[in-house]
This record gives structure tokens, C-alpha cells and sequence, in this order.
């Protein structure tokens, strides 16, 4: 019976999911009428709570353990506070957005509890948490002058937090990420993300000159500094990524770009030689055969699991996702690939793609430039993210510790996440056109000047 069930499931799980991600895609397409919008974002919520049906009711006939039917109606429940909350506070916010949300959660929630059932509770309790605070985000949002008057405040906050964890913070594979606080691990570095995205906005929104550019890069690079000090070159990346990005787009001069780019190469040159735990995640990258027994031992178990999992995957508690170290944080897309299949992990990427491309629609229908920058950095976040986790875990680059958004165990990094959602939504709702529409308009006449001088 446990068999036939769970070779049913196989098949389900993607099919579930991939009328979920065809839906997806279709919601981004400019004809979409209003009526076909909203049919689809009814089908992908029933999609949704398919998924955590289907999904709960295979872990109890594996596990056979109430409590799952406790863990399940908790997770339905969630998800559903979650999408009243969007649409009572949020209320012309992308419906699109908090549904990709909700199913990355669920598929979260799924694989956690089939791994280690106290992360999955632990999981669930941060995420209820991350919720609340998301209702106080319109109102900071709202408030432009605000969020600007507290330019000092970014920068300060984020240098503080990431020098505490480089001096007090704990060791953990090599490099010290987080900070223990009454038994509890903090990762600050998820939060300063963030604040370095509203940093940004606040230098750039009005000020493009080569002196301001300057200013911003030497005080986020201090902060990059930090993290590289800390040997969290993961997050180091991430940082990166996102100030190039968001740079780029305030100033739209490619010499910025390709300066920046080359700069990239040089620090992982430099990073190669300076850091004996690189070089060794190098080695392991090339040839993880080759030193199976020690460096690559990692990252040779996730390529196997991906492999053995096939198109549709060996099935929920069929593989053996759990010889991967730190597989609930570092490696999940492996454990996913694995059991549920790579149809199911292709639609994943696809999903992931599909924010981005959300993040930058909605940043793209911002008329306000100090929005539109916040915006456009939260998505480049987002997609560096994103892309340093799957191509690590892909052999696509060397692995670099970092979770994989919304689904990875991780309180600090699913809190963040969320409140990232959460802005961006917010960000689209709280345009604060006429709040800043002298200053915008100032801001253009300045540029067209200094255009005309040149």
C-alpha cells in the first residue's frame, strides 16, 4: 500500500507543481485579462494547498506519527492567514507574488519535516513571526521621508552588526556567519542585505556624481570587507552582486559594469590565494571525485542524489538525502532533485525566475526613482541569492554555504526573505508619487543639465 502511495506521489507532486508554475508564467503575460488573472491565481492557491495535502498525507503513511496531521493543519492555516494579510493590507499588491511565496514555503515546510520534523516546527514558528512583521511594513513604507532620514542608520547598523559577528561570532564550517543570542543563532548578515539595498537607494536617488558614487562603494565595501574577513564569502558575493547591480541602474554608465565586473575577477583572484578553505572548495569544484573522501565529499553526495532522483524522482523517504551534510540549510535543492524528481526541481528554477522577472515588472511600473531603486536592489538580492545557492549545489560554481530562499532551514534567512517579499509588495502599493513628484521632477531637470553642460 506504503508503495503504491508513494509511486502515486511521484507523479502528483509534479504535476501539482507544474500547473502551478504554467500558471505562473501565464499571470506575467501583458494581455491577461483581469477575469484570467484571477482564475489563475484561484487554480495556483488550490494548487497550493494540494501540494501540502498530498505532501503531509505521504509523510504520515511513512512516518505514521498524529502529530503530522497537527503539523499539516497548522501549514494550511498559515498559508491561508498569509494570503488574507496580502489582501487585506496589500490590497493592490501582485497576487502572483505571495502565491510563489506560499508554495516556496510549502515545499519548505514538506521537505523539512521529511528530514528533521523539529526543523520543520522550528521552520513554521519563524515564519509566523516573519508574518507579523510584515504587517508593519506598509506603514514604513508609506513614510518616504522616513525611510530617507534614516540613511545614517543603514550603513552604521549594518557595519556594527557584521563587525560583532566577525568578532564575536562562531565558527561554523569554516567561517563565522551568525552569533548566538540565549540559544538562539542569529545570521545579522541576512538583515544587513537588506539595509544595504535602502543605503543605496538613499546615496544614489539624487545623486549620481562620481564623488557620491565613490562614497557608497568604499562604505558597502567596508562592509564587504567584513564579511570577506569573516570568510563568509557566500554572503561577500551576494553583497557584491547586489551594489553592482544597483549602482548600474542609478547611474545607467556601463563603465561602472564593467569596472565593477572586473573588479569581481580580481577579488576572486585574490580570495583564491589569500584563503586556504577557497582554494579548497576550488579543488573540490574541479574534481569533488578526486577528493571524495574529504573536500568533496559535499558536494559529490548532492550530485549523486540529483542524479539517482531522475525526472520524477525516487519518491518522499525513498532516497537518502541525508547523507548530504548540512543538507536542510546548504543543500535542499539536492534533496528536492532527489525525491520529488527534476521535473519538479526544473519548475522550482522556474518559479525562482519568475520572481525575479516579478520583482523587476513591479519595479519597472515605479514611477518614483527612490522606489524603483529599492525595488530593482531587492530583486538583484533576490536573484544573487538564488543563483550562488543552485550553482553550488549544481557544480555550476564552487559551493559557497548559502540557503536557498523561503525553503532552506534557516530563521534568519526565511525572516528576511519575507520581509523582502513584503517590501516589494509594499514598494508597488506605497508608490509615494505625489510625495515625491517635485523631487523626481527636480531630479530629471538636474540630470538633463548636467547632460547639456557635458
Amino acid at each position: 500500500m506504503l508503495h503504491l502511495v508513494t509511486e502515486i506521489s511521484r507523479v502528483t507532486f509534479i504535476v501539482i507543481f507544474a500547473v502551478f508554475t504554467y500558471d505562473c508564467f501565464n499571470a506575467l503575460k501583458k494581455n491577461t485579462s483581469e477575469d484570467r488573472a484571477r482564475a489563475l491565481y484561484s487554480r495556483q492557491t488550490a494548487m497550493i494547498y494540494l501540494f501540502l495535502v498530498n505532501g503531509n498525507l505521504l509523510l504520515y503513511f511513512n512516518t505514521l506519527e498524529p502529530k503530522i496531521f497537527i503539523l499539516a493543519l497548522a501549514e494550511i492555516v498559515f498559508v491561508t492567514i498569509a494570503m488574507i494579510i496580502y489582501r487585506k493590507i496589500y490590497e493592490s499588491a501582485s497576487p502572483a507574488v505571495v502565491n510563489n511565496m506560499c508554495m516556496l514555503l510549502s515545499i519548505g515546510f514538506i521537505m523539512l519535516t521529511r528530514l528533521d520534523q523539529s526543523k520543520a516546527i522550528r521552520q513554521l514558528f519563524f515564519a509566523c513571526i516573519a508574518l507579523i512583521l510584515t504587517c508593519v511594513i506598509p506603514l514604513f513604507l508609506s513614510n518616504v521621508k522616513l525611510i530617507k532620514g534614516l540613511k545614517l542608520f543603514y550603513i552604521v547598523a549594518g557595519i556594527l552588526l557584521l563587525g560583532v559577528v566577525a568578532v564575536a561570532g562562531k565558527m561554523t564550517y569554516g567561517a563565522k556567519i551568525n552569533i548566538r543570542i540565549g540559544g538562539v543563532a542569529i545570521q545579522p548578515s541576512e538583515f544587513v542585505k537588506i539595509l544595504m539595498v535602502l543605503f543605496i537607494a538613499c546615496m544614489l536617488v539624487t545623486d549620481v556624481s562620481r564623488k557620491q558614487v565613490f562614497k557608497t562603494v568604499v562604505l558597502c565595501g567596508l562592509m564587504i570587507l567584513i564579511l570577506a574577513y569573516s570568510r563568509d564569502l557566500g554572503n561577500a558575493m551576494i553583497f557584491y552582486l547586489t551594489l553592482l547591480v544597483m549602482v548600474y541602474a542609478a547611474t545607467q554608465k556601463p563603465v561602472y559594469l564593467a569596472g565593477g565586473t572586473g573588479l569581481f575577477v580580481l577579488a576572486a583572484f585574490v580570495g583564491y590565494f589569500a584563503f586556504s578553505h577557497v582554494r579548497t572548495r576550488v579543488i573540490a569544484w574541479k574534481d569533488p571525485l578526486s577528493v571524495v573522501d574529504s573536500a568533496g565529499y559535499q558536494i559529490s553526495q548532492s550530485l549523486f542524489a540529483i542524479g539517482s532522483g531522475g525526472w520524477f524522482g525516487t519518491g518522499l523517504y525513498q532516497g537518502m538525502p541525508k547523507r548530504i551534510p548540512v543538507v536542510e540549510t546548504d543543500f535542499i535543492f539536492s534533496a528536492i532533485s532527489e525525491e520529488l524528481g527534476g521535473l519538479f526541481a526544473l519548475c522550482l528554477i522556474f518559479i525562482c525566475i519568475a520572481n525575479f522577472l516579478m520583482f523587476f515588472n513591479i519595479a519597472l511600473k515605479i514611477n518614483n526613482r527612490f522606489y524603483k531603486l529599492i525595488a530593482l536592489g531587492l530583486g538583484a538580492l533576490y536573484a544573487s541569492q538564488v543563483f550562488t545557492t543552485l550553482g553550488g549545489v549544481t557544480k555550476f560554481i564552487p559551493s559557497t554555504g548559502v540557503t536557498l530562499p523561503l525553503i532552506s532551514y534557516g530563521g534568519s534567512s526565511l525572516m528576511a526573505t519575507m520581509l523582502m517579499f513584503a517590501m516589494v509588495e509594499g514598494l508597488y502599493q506605497y508608490r509615494g508619487d505625489k510625495e515625491e513628484a517635485d523631487e523626481t521632477k527636480n531630479y530629471q531637470e538636474r540630470y538633463t543639465e548636467k547632460r547639456r553642460k557635458r
